[in-house]
């Protein structure tokens, strides 16, 4: 199997000198995607968790909804120097009258671990039609519940703490309790492979659940959600305008700059459960 860290030797200078020594990065690698042994992706990602990523980006592009769907997954054997196997291509068979991804997601292009899926044409492309709705979702959380989500995020990333390279994401139940975590260089990746888990444990709707990433919250990782049917999505750092009109079209709660005890609600502020009255703008806006 592939390795999720490579060692690579390095030239370290600091104030008392210099000198070489081996250092610990994460590993990224290309993962072509098929489904049937006919191609449909490639992207950029850290081996490991391989199956959970490919069904995940699965779900993310509405082909996916349950884990019957999947009749089976592999690794194709791949060559390498030595004639073993890479175990970067995975193929995904689907279950009988599944209908198979349609041909307009066919890409000759690979998926950056940067940026997502930066093929797609247009934004009407990636408005994919969602199997289950966030807006109705009854989850409530407490701003002191969120605030500790970053912390508990960051303690369970095994990867990071060797390499200090990987973009985490994490599904919490209703009492930020830690379900699942994945790593990744690419933090739609790393989302995916939260996804790919449900799924594959037949979780999928993930009501009443908050996803928490360790970077920002592009309109990707919104998308993602929704079509994973989780109602709320917390980040460390900012949202881009996209990602906060998707969250408002779909009912999604979207806080962004989740730092200590101070975030922002950019959507859905509903869920977030506060004391006192709202600010004198809000009650104007909500008619309170």
């Amino acid at each position: 199997m592939a390795r999720n860290t490579v060692r690579r030797r390095v030239l370290r200078i600091r104030d008392d000198g210099t000198d070489y020594r081996p250092d610990t990065l994460a590993a990224e690698e290309p993962m072509e995607i098929r489904v049937g042994g006919r191609p449909l992706t490639v992207t950029m990602r850290t081996p490991g968790d391989d199956f959970d990523l490919a069904v995940g980006f699965l779900v993310s592009e509405g082909v996916l909804h349950s884990a019957a769907e999947v009749a089976g997954i592999r690794y194709c054997a791949g060559a390498t120097s030595d004639g073993g196997n890479s175990y970067n291509v995975v193929d995904i068979t689907l279950a009988r009258g599944v209908r198979p991804p349609d041909a307009s997601l066919e890409r000759n292009f690979y998926t950056t671990s940067s940026c997502g899926l930066c093929g797609k044409a247009s934004l009407d492309a990636v408005r994919t039609t969602a199997a289950w709705t966030v807006a109705e979702d009854p989850l409530r959380v407490r701003p002191a519940l969120l605030s500790a989500l970053p912390e508990q995020l960051r303690a369970a990333q095994r990867v990071f703490d060797s390499t200090g390279g990987l973009h985490a994401a994490g599904l919490f139940d209703p009492d930020g309790v830690l379900r699942c975590l994945r790593e990744d260089v690419g933090r739609h990746n790393a989302v995916d492979k939260v996804i790919g888990d449900a799924l594959r444990s037949g979780r999928l709707p993930l009501r009443g659940s908050v996803l928490m990433v360790s970077g920002r919250a592009s309109f990707e990782l919104v998308q993602k959600a929704v079509m994973a049917g989780i109602p709320a999505l917390a980040a460390v750092s900012a949202p881009s305008s996209l990602a906060v009109d998707l969250a408002n079209e779909t009912g999604l709660t979207l806080v962004g700059f989740l730092r200590g005890s101070s975030m922002n609600v950019y959507s859905g502020v509903e869920r977030v459960q506060r004391s006192g009255r709202l600010p004198v703008a809000e009650r104007t806006a909500t008619g309170g």
